[in-house]
């Protein structure tokens, strides 16, 4: 299979996959696994999202555990650092590994990862008492409009690399890789669709790259990420690391799987089938025991976020028709 050409992604995935595994049969067993199921069944999903599109596997997996199945949010949080630590490093390293790869187009995560986890530090100590809905709301809005105007648009990024340029460029990144960090403070994911927006749209950047780097900042944020909640916070508890171990084998090879799946399909298609899935969690969590604070948040977060992205991508789509119609007249 084309996907384990690479022999140091072989070993990789050989030496994690017998190290998974040996922690499972030695914290866990085939009977916790029957009863939890569902944690290793919804990262099919999820890590496969992780891998094939900029939303990290905490899209599918955070949404899934919050609001379908009410489990607690910061252990839905937990989770999806935890999974993700696994599935979008190995995705990571298929991305790495790949010699069809440009790999100076990733050098600008050397300090993107760390500015990030910064933003997840102050989220910590920060955001955590904002109501449970809230959160919900805000972060299926997030990902649901963003993907409609995106879809909608006709702009779609070209540039291999990151050509950003003067202070309010690194201003702007700064601010976001704060702001993503801080979206993974609340829901274990969100630091790689807020970067890969704002790649594709003010830096212009192709969109597969943009995923790739977007992975790869979420891979680094999910691994310190759940150190942090393990040795500072120090509240992983045994049953997390048991769910972890279930469903970790899933996620090995999902997440890569997802990547070389990427790299054979047309964009077109990854970001409709985003788009289904986004709307499906976004009307669950609105049409399951609805409230008014869960409804009015939606409300006023989908239609703002919605008119931002809506104005950024229009905006983005005018200049490249204006640059578009200069070159040929000069020509």
């Amino acid at each position: 299979m084309a996907l384990f050409n690479s022999p140091i992604f072989r070993a990789w995935f050989a030496l994690a996959l017998v190290v998974l595994l040996t922690l499972f049969f030695t914290v866990s067993d085939l009977g916790f696994l029957a009863q939890n199921w569902y944690y290793p069944a919804i990262m099919v999903v999820g890590a496969f999202v992780a891998g094939l599109t900029p939303e990290g596997g905490g899209a599918v997996a955070f949404p899934v555990l919050s609001v379908f199945l009410s489990i607690d949010r910061e252990m839905a949080r937990d989770f999806s650092l935890m999974i993700q630590s696994v599935g979008m490093t190995s995705a990571s390293i298929y991305v790495l590994t790949n010699r069809a790869n440009d790999l100076n187009a990733y050098r600008p995560l050397v300090w993107f990862i760390p500015v990030a986890f910064v933003g997840f530090v102050i989220g910590m100590a920060t955001l955590q008492a904002i109501p449970v809905a809230v959160i919900q709301a805000l972060f299926l809005s997030l990902i649901t409009t963003f993907t409609i105007a995106y879809v909608a648009s006709t702009h779609r990024g070209h540039r291999m690399r990151l050509q950003a340029g003067g202070l309010a460029d690194t201003v702007m990144l700064v601010a976001i890789l704060l702001v993503g960090g801080a979206c993974a403070s609340l829901f274990g994911t969100g630091a790689d669709i807020v970067l890969y927006t704002l790649l594709v749209t003010r830096f212009r950047m192709d969109e597969k790259v943009a995923t790739h780097m977007s992975i790869m900042l979420m891979a680094a944020i999910s691994v310190l990420g759940y150190a942090y909640r393990a040795g500072v916070d120090g509240d992983i508890t045994h049953y997390q690391v048991q769910t972890w171990l279930s469903a970790a084998p899933v996620v090995l090879f999902m997440a890569p799987f997802g990547v070389y799946v990427l790299s054979q399909m047309k964009t077109e298609w990854m970001l409709r089938g985003i788009v289904v899935l986004n709307l499906a969690q976004f009307g669950y969590f609105n049409l399951n025991n609805p409230t008014w604070l869960k409804f009015g948040c939606s409300v006023v977060f989908a239609g703002i976020l919605f008119a931002v992205f809506w104005a950024t991508l229009a905006h983005i789509t005018r200049r490249t028709a204006r640059e578009a119609a200069a070159a040929q007249a000069s020509g």
